[in-house]
């Protein structure tokens, strides 16, 4: 092991185990990495970029410190998602080359890389009936992926693809049952992937968390409006006291949890202080938040109704830096933040993404709703989920984002923000709508003209932001 590797592995161990060495351990491997990612860095990437990744790791590493000083997360659950999410990025030897023969027999066969990660959602279930749910889930909806099919998409992420992170949305994953088998088993038997899971919460009692505890590769990541009156409004009557418990037995289980926040019109301005980060990260003990912005999908104005203006969007993206940069709570939007991920995640392939959803289409993201390839026809045809990568669909995706990518990270989604284009030449005409709702956005001339003239607004606030914003870090190099 080279000696810089030795010394990330000597500070991280010790940041997790020696309370008495934490906060010098902590100095250090912030230092270190800031050396690393920063100061000597020497890839393509700029240095704004470079610098919003540094803080984002800083941000982590103090959120995962202040809740092992509380004692909110057990030492063995934090070294083993530590293992599963930098054991192998420092390494040169081991599961590292493994993870990197896999990747170069991909690109032999199909032309690129893989995807990242995916994201699978295997049953669109739930127990709840959110107002604006991309998923339009509701308690008598019934697809779900059998266990079997659900098996087979992570052995093949995983040894085809060489994933390693897979994200588990729904619907309500813990509603998922098929063939005798919850997720637990396929988290337990695939011990050495790390699992994003995106819940309601409500279901999670004192067994899931301890069990969740045993496993250590699992991260729920529940779902909140802001607080009590605005997660109760989108979601049901008593659903926020119902996620307070789930949470205080995470906390009482030592499993760290994540947020997840939908941003819309009505509940942008609590988004907007900084006691809604305060109340999270240091009350409630949250190590992670994910802020989605709600994607408009279907017609009539209502669906619009809940859309953040592009001037809040904007709000959004500045509180984000102070937050993250100030008070070192970790949390990410999935359109604000493109600077980490260098735009667009979608379309699968080494800078992004797949989304399975329940009825087994595959589509290039959660919040592109439209597919043309599915898992139960790719296997009858003795095909693999690799297969689908390569569609015109996903090609056309994946041209757009190598022509667009860094011109402005404050406009990264193909179909949010560049709608007309996502149209225009994308979608594909053998693309399938995944529901009612994605069906009716296409043949509605009013959602487009809406679609277009938010896109027109946000490029008018962006463009000058995002070049000032370059122009600074270019005088700082």
């Amino acid at each position: 092991m080279k000696a810089k590797e030795t010394l990330f592995k000597t500070l991280s161990d010790t940041v997790i185990s020696q309370k008495l060495l934490r906060n010098v351990a902590v100095s250090q491997l912030d230092k270190y990495m800031l050396n690393k990612m920063v100061t000597k860095y020497e890839g393509k990437d700029d240095n704004d970029t470079q610098m919003a990744r540094y803080q984002i790791f800083s941000a982590i590493l103090h959120s995962v410190q202040r809740n092992l000083d509380k004692g909110y997360i057990s030492i063995s659950v934090v070294k083993k998602l530590k293992n599963l999410l930098v054991g192998d990025t420092l390494s040169t030897s081991g599961e590292y080359k493994v993870k990197k023969d896999v990747h170069l027999k991909y690109k032999e066969k199909y032309g690129e890389y893989p995807p990242n990660f995916i994201t699978l959602s295997p049953t669109q279930k739930c127990n709840l009936h959110c107002i604006g749910c991309y998923a339009a889930s509701n308690k008598d909806t019934t697809p779900t992926l059998p266990y079997n099919i659900v098996d087979k998409i992570v052995w093949e992420a995983e040894n085809i693809m060489g994933i390693k992170f897979i994200v588990i949305s729904g619907g309500e994953p813990f509603m998922y049952k098929s063939e005798g088998k919850t997720l637990l088993d396929l988290f337990k038997k695939y011990n050495d992937i790390f699992f994003l899971v995106y819940t309601n919460g409500t279901l999670i009692n004192s067994t899931v968390a301890k069990k969740l505890s045993e496993l250590g590769n699992v991260l729920p990541a529940i779902s909140v409006e802001g607080y009590e009156k605005e997660t109760d409004e989108r979601r049901g009557s008593g659903v926020y006291k119902k996620i307070l418990q789930a949470m205080a037995e995470l906390r009482t289980a030592g499993v760290p949890f994540a947020i997840s926040v939908t941003a819309t019109s009505k509940n942008v301005e609590v988004l907007l202080t900084e006691e809604f980060y305060d109340y999270y990260f240091n009350e409630l003990g949250a190590t992670f938040m994910w802020q989605f912005q709600l994607m408009p999908i279907g017609k009539g104005k209502d669906t619009f109704d809940l859309v953040v203006p592009p001037a809040k969007r904007m709000e959004l993206y500045k509180i984000w830096e102070r937050i993250v940069k100030e008070k070192k709570y970790p949390f990410a939007d999935f359109w604000n933040n493109a600077i980490l991920s260098n735009g667009c995640m979608a379309y699968g392939n080494d800078s992004g993404y797949l989304h399975i959803d329940w009825n087994g289409n595959i589509m290039p993201c959660v919040f592109v709703p439209y597919y043309v390839d599915n898992v139960y026809d790719l296997y009858i045809e003795n095909k693999t989920l690799a297969d689908a990568t390569n569609s015109d669909l996903m090609q056309r995706g994946r041209k757009w984002k190598n022509e667009y990518n860094n011109r402005n990270k404050l406009m990264p989604c193909s179909i949010r923000d560049h709608y007309e284009n996502f149209r225009k030449n994308i979608l594909t005409k053998d693309s399938k709508p995944e529901n009612k709702q994605a069906a009716e956005a296409i043949k509605d001339e009013n959602y487009f003209k809406t679609m277009i003239k938010y896109d027109k607004d946000l490029t008018k606030l962006t463009e000058t932001f995002y070049k000032e914003k370059q122009s600074v870090f270019e005088k700082c190099k």
